[in-house]
């Protein structure tokens, strides 16, 4: 497998797509904002394949995974396939040689996600997943403050992620069954959570309590095979405690991420929803600090793509992710790529959970 890169930049990524939903149109806008080419989609049928290079503008169709991955010229494939598909489709890629962006969850067990990522540490191959809100501006703000000593030492943590697309017992979809593995609302939203709580602060969270509900059994005829909530209790390497609050079923809620950490020194609170800005809290006072690439430490500032007061959001991350991937295939090592080594550590996360909630909150700790 060869890469269009030349000492110049990065030339053009050639990209393949597995799946043709939301998330596939997501990577779509992505990867042509960082210059890649679209060769190839696949989706589960060779119809669906068909309406979907279509849709996202594809050179063509691939009739299935198999034979996407296995031509000469695509040298990056995009994973938006259910998640239970996630691991096989992953080392499928990685073994034919393809660099890979795998939604998340990377894998539905530990076991899997573990080969995966040292797959991917013994290649030469860039392996990522998209926890993408690494990638608003004010989040590296946040990240930089804490390395530089700002907050003090972390005491206590108060996080939340909440929505409530699954909030009537007619809300259905693929996620509540077995595609979508043994956890939902944690493993689909509560990673991305954990993510940013450890990648803002540092630390990692060394054991936790959870416990989940499960707030209707059946949806559309079907049984639910995982949570709609989670709640957690946590302890970070240095002692700080925190709860976190996960659930796809807080009305109101879209998609309502919140990080509010609180140190000896000052606090800080980031939105999700205000990606734009950051609160931070001193005793004497507090204030909003707006985004502005004049003012943000050097790796917010390198996110900043239009000057303040012009909002960035979703897409704006993604598309800095993706270019992030671009650049570590074209030999960068841009910083705070998510690899599969987080997508290993969010997989051990999650079974941390089901297992202290398995066992009514049994504090459990969490693998290495």
């Amino acid at each position: 497998m060869t890469t269009d890169v030349t000492h110049t930049g990065i030339g053009t990524i050639r990209t393949g797509i597995l799946g043709g939903g939301f998330m596939a149109r997501v990577h779509r806008a992505a990867s042509r904002d960082a210059g890649g080419r679209l060769v190839a989609v696949a989706t589960s049928t060779a119809a669906g394949s068909e309406r979907a290079a279509v849709a996202l503008g594809a050179e063509r169709s691939a009739p299935d995974a198999d034979t996407l991955l296995q031509t000469d010229d695509v040298d990056l494939v995009h994973i938006c396939t259910p998640n239970d598909s996630h691991a096989s489709l992953a080392l499928d890629a990685l073994r034919a040689g393809k660099h890979v962006v795998c939604e998340k969850p990377l894998a539905t067990n530990v076991g899997d996600a573990r080969e995966l990522a040292a797959l991917a540490a013994a290649s030469d191959l860039i392996a990522a997943v998209p926890f993408v809100y690494r990638y608003h501006p004010m989040v590296r703000e946040a990240r930089a403050r804490v390395q530089r000593g700002e907050l003090g030492a972390l005491l206590t943590l108060d996080c939340s992620y909440l929505q409530d697309w699954m909030l009537l017992p007619s809300d259905d979809d693929w996620r509540t069954t077995s595609a979508g593995g043994g956890s939902r609302a944690f493993a689909d939203i509560g990673s991305h959570l954990c993510d940013l709580i450890e990648f803002i602060t540092g630390e990692r969270m060394w054991r936790l309590s959870a416990r989940t509900r499960t707030v209707y059994d059946e949806r559309a005829g079907h049984a639910v095979d995982n949570e709609d909530i989670a709640a957690l209790l946590v302890e970070t390497e240095s002692g700080a405690l925190g709860t976190l609050l996960i659930s796809q079923m807080a009305a109101g809620r879209k998609n309502a991420l919140v990080i509010e950490l609180h140190g000896s020194h000052q606090a800080l609170r980031f939105e999700q929803e205000r990606p734009d800005e950051l609160w931070l809290g001193a005793r004497e006072a507090s204030r909003m600090l707006a985004r502005d690439p004049a003012t943000a430490a050097p790796d917010s500032a390198r996110l900043q793509r239009v000057p303040a007061g012009h909002p960035m959001g979703y897409q704006d991350a993604f598309d800095a992710f993706v270019a992030d991937v671009h650049a570590a295939i074209a030999g960068e090592q841009p910083e705070g790529l998510p690899t599969f080594a987080d997508g290993l550590r969010a997989a051990v996360l999650t079974d941390a959970v089901l297992r202290s909630a398995a066992e009514d909150g049994r504090w459990v700790e969490v693998a290495a």
